[in-house]
């Protein structure tokens, strides 16, 4: 406790959308201010943060006034550009730490370094030519899926390849940017762990969550996953292992496809992540707080869950059903405060939650 952040300092947080405003109202909790760093106009993390600086990441001077008035500095996304991140560093710590961002910044980074420390990942090829493409096809096989190695989410800068007459079709969809050819996996359902590992080394896992997507995007966690209680454990240790290996602060979402050979890791996300949300209704300390607790130098809480939750977030026109989820006994509704619904955008979501069987 002797190095914890005391009661009324300063969070930054890069990034202003709807984890940032999240991570908000649990700093807020604990007797924390956050100031957040948002290029765009009207976050809505600025609806609940103590400040917000609207300006550039290539803005050095907004930066530096940025850095000096904050105590610790953390991020809700990934792509935040290596130059602010350079000059950041250089005045206030970041937590998670340089090295899980630029490792999840880069698909084929993460995928060196998660193969590196013994785990399983999907078969994958370095692609930026249409001869690496016949090279990669020739060696993984088909059908696959060609993603660039940079700033893809939710579906975006992918492409599938069902078959070898899709494959230049893909290529072109990548707009000449690198990109990674990866394996399709023979896998039953996908889960998803959110770890966190404190400054002191210790380790939280919440149980894992299964989640089901459509069109690339989230639709649901469900909490209990259909795992084995040998799979359960695993899942856990793979987290941990991970947060471990990268000496990591925070919480990091980390997917895994669930298959006949054993668990295969699909990606991680060095930050708060959308399968964590069920950890709202479900635990007595969510991932949010546990995130705060983490970079501000406090003990982590007890991930352990009280109840069985399913979590559904509200894409686009979903929240027009917001008069009628509110009438739900068992649903928390938790909205984002975002603009007019569009195809894709994550308006909000629900929890609904029973007592733990």
């Amino acid at each position: 406790m002797n190095d914890a952040l005391a009661p009324g300092s300063v969070i930054g947080i890069l990034g202003g959308g709807q984890l940032g405003r999240m991570l908000s109202v649990a700093a807020s909790r604990l007797g924390y201010a956050c100031h957040i760093y948002e290029p765009g106009a009207h976050p809505p993390a600025g609806h609940v943060a103590a400040k917000v600086t609207t300006a550039p990441y290539e803005d050095e001077a907004a930066l530096r006034a940025f850095a000096a008035a904050v105590d610790v500095i953390t991020y809700e996304f990934e792509n935040v550009p290596t130059s602010a991140l350079d000059l950041l560093e250089s005045l206030r710590p970041i937590r998670p730490n340089r090295r899980a961002l630029a490792i999840s910044q880069d698909r084929i980074a993460e995928k060196d370094f998660l193969t590196g420390i013994g785990l399983t990942t999907a078969p994958y090829a370095a692609v930026t030519t249409a001869a690496d493409l016949d090279r990669a096809l020739l060696k993984i096989g088909h059908p696959a899926i060609l993603k660039t190695t940079r700033l893809g989410y939710d579906g975006k800068g992918q492409a599938r390849i069902m078959d070898l007459s899709k494959a230049a079709p893909a290529l072109a969809a990548m707009q000449g940017a690198p990109a990674v050819l990866e394996g399709f996996i023979d896998f039953s359902h996908e889960v998803s762990v959110i770890v966190a590992r404190g400054a002191d080394g210790s380790v939280a896992a919440y149980d894992p969550g299964e989640n089901v997507h459509r069109e690339g995007i989230l639709r649901t966690t469900t909490v209990p996953a259909r795992l084995s209680p040998s799979q359960r454990s695993d899942a856990v240790l793979i987290a941990a292992r991970i947060a471990n290996a990268l000496e990591y602060v925070g919480v990091m979402g980390v997917e895994l496809f669930v298959t006949g050979a054993g668990l295969v890791v699909n990606e991680i996300a060095p930050r708060v992540h959308n399968s964590g949300h069920w950890t709202q209704q479900g635990c007595a300390v969510d991932q949010f707080e546990q995130h705060i607790r983490a970079v501000a130098g406090l003990p982590l809480g007890d991930g352990s869950r009280f109840a069985d939750v399913v979590m559904e977030n509200l894409i686009g026109d979903d929240v027009l059903r917001v008069p009628q989820l509110l009438r739900e006994t068992d649903c928390s509704l938790h909205l984002y405060g975002k603009g007019a619904p569009r195809p894709g955008r994550k308006m909000g979501h629900v929890n609904r939650s029973q007592p733990r069987r």
